[in-house]
């Protein structure tokens, strides 16, 4: 689905919100341009992903938004928020070089600390 049509339907189901027509897209298994996709942060593989195919600052400026707002939920992993913050601010600042930024955080020792205390979490 491409922008055009992520229009169309938004228009037809209106007042729908965006974050819930992008979940029932995703479950529907239709395929989505990086556009609809948006920023996925529902781990930090999917959020690399939908980063490294992003061109709309908009987009990412309205998930880092989202993440600021979950990581004030007594439920949220405070690191884990704090850290996809991080990455969506470096996109933000420049895009060009997030790729490898990302490559390079993911090789320090803050980035392996925080990933063993999310993979020792039951």
């Amino acid at each position: 689905m491409d922008g055009e049509e992520w229009q169309r339907l938004r228009a037809a189901l209106a007042p729908i919100s965006e974050s819930y027509l992008r979940r029932l897209l995703r479950q529907s298994g239709v395929q989505l341009t990086s556009e609809v996709e948006g920023v996925r942060q529902e781990d930090f593989e999917q959020l690399e992903r939908t980063l490294l195919a992003a061109t709309h600052p908009a987009a990412v400026r309205e998930a880092k938004r989202h993440a600021e707002l979950a990581r004030r939920s007594p439920k949220a992993n405070r690191a884990v928020k704090t850290e996809m913050i991080e990455w969506m601010r470096v996109w933000l600042e420049t895009p060009e070089l997030f790729p490898l930024w990302v490559k390079l955080r993911k090789a320090t020792p803050a980035w392996r600390a925080l990933t063993e205390v999310r993979s020792s979490e039951p």
